[in-house]
């Protein structure tokens, strides 16, 4: 299996498929780079050079119990991106991994980097705090952390029907895909899950956002009950210098199984003109600054 050494030591699990213009895929939290199977095959198919990794901690990569911070996440990132010599890249990621492409672009430039995507991200920033007072209360992250503590099992169950948007008149996916998110959830370490889950629920992308110099797709679910897009990317979207901002009807948060054809049909439209279909909102220079 192919890995890539970071700066620390630490080995890191990726797929290269395809050849073309390159495509990284950075996976959400607590997936592995496997969630992303659908659209690498896709985009591959399509005329892409298409890469996918597991971040430290979770699926196959090297489980150690420090790094779980983005500053050692973006140079994770940077390091695959130097070790397989990338350039003109589109960097997409989902949830948790909008927070890699944000902080790498901000310590690392655009040198390598075409365009940008943040799919269900939870960027700028989840925390409540005294000036972000419309944020998550910290008191909820609390009480995730203190029910990963004592089922982990149990909570990856349950969170996986509201990620998918599972109700009593809503399927969303399959009793098979549920069963392999618990499988693909639970590879990850107890250290990883909780370390990470601390970093994403707190770390302040804002500035990061404001040094994104390429165009960046924002994409999200309006019905998105594990990062509320209001929370999200509507804040984003005022932030970018360059952003185009589609929204998904009704949609959860786990877009690359529940709205499969549409986001390979947008990620690939974007990949090649930096464009997507006329339903998107474009917002050309931020309109409000935090």
């Amino acid at each position: 299996m192919p890995f890539q050494e970071t700066s620390d030591g630490i080995k890191l699990y990726y797929r290269d498929w395809g050849a073309g213009a390159p495509i990284v895929l950075i996976h959400g939290w607590p997936l592995s780079g496997d969630m992303w199977d659908k659209q690498a095959e896709y985009l591959a198919s399509h005329g892409c050079r298409v890469i996918t990794y597991d971040r430290r901690g979770f699926g196959r990569s090297c489980q150690p119990w420090s790094g779980y911070d983005y500053d050692t996440f973006a140079a994770d990132l940077h390091a695959l991106m130097e070790g397989l010599d990338l350039r003109d890249a589109f960097l997409v990621g989902f949830s948790m991994g909008g927070g890699e492409v944000a902080r790498y672009l901000s310590r690392y430039g655009s040198q390598r980097v075409s365009k940008a995507a943040l799919i269900s991200a939870v960027t700028p920033f989840l925390l409540a705090t005294d000036d972000n007072p419309d944020g998550i209360p910290r008191e909820e992250f609390t009480k995730m952390e203190a029910a990963i503590r004592e089922d982990r099992a149990a909570f990856m169950k349950d969170f996986a029907h509201k990620f998918y948007g599972r109700s009593l008149i809503s399927r969303g996916v399959s009793d098979a895909v549920l069963e392999w998110n618990q499988v693909v959830a639970m590879q990850a370490s107890l250290r990883s899950t909780l370390a990470a889950a601390g970093a994403w629920s707190s770390t302040d992308f804002r500035e990061d956002l404001r040094k994104m110099q390429v165009p960046t797709l924002v994409l999200h679910g309006t019905h998105d009950q594990t990062v509320p897009i209001e929370k999200s990317a509507m804040k984003a979207i005022r932030i970018l210098p360059q952003a185009t901002y589609v929204e998904y009807d009704d949609e959860p948060h786990g877009l690359f199984f529940t709205a499969v054809d549409r986001l390979n049909d947008d990620l690939l439209h974007f990949a090649r003109s930096g464009t997507v279909q006329v339903r998107a909102k474009r917002v050309e220079a931020p309109a409000v600054l935090f």
